[in-house]
């Protein structure tokens, strides 16, 4: 049996930072003068799963909103955390799971 390799999901991805944006309080205009775009389009087709952000991006917007790139990053991949190995890193993730639960039963 041929094993399926993890995929990203793009708009599962996009979703994800701007629940990450809102969480931080954090505005389009924010993310894209801290990435220094020249317009917000990039950051609109993100969420709306049309194109993700470039790893450079990703690695600036994981700086930004102190979270590990993987964090970022939604897919088919059965353990989102598994790059999580300190127990902080673990606990918040954990924290941060819960609460995208509680948003999105809320």
């Amino acid at each position: 049996m041929k094993k399926k390799f993890p995929q990203i999901d793009m708009y599962q991805t996009g979703q994800n930072i701007r629940r990450i944006m809102q969480m931080k309080g954090m505005a389009v205009k924010d993310v894209q003068e801290y990435l220094g775009l020249a317009a917000p389009q990039s950051i609109y087709h993100w969420f709306a799963g049309r194109s993700l952000p470039t790893v450079d991006n990703l690695y600036a917007l994981s700086g930004l909103f102190c979270v590990p790139m993987d964090a970022l990053v939604r897919g088919s991949r059965e353990d989102e955390a598994c790059l999580c190995h300190h127990s902080n890193d673990h606990r918040l993730m954990m924290y941060y799971k819960k609460y995208l639960e509680l948003k999105m039963a809320g």
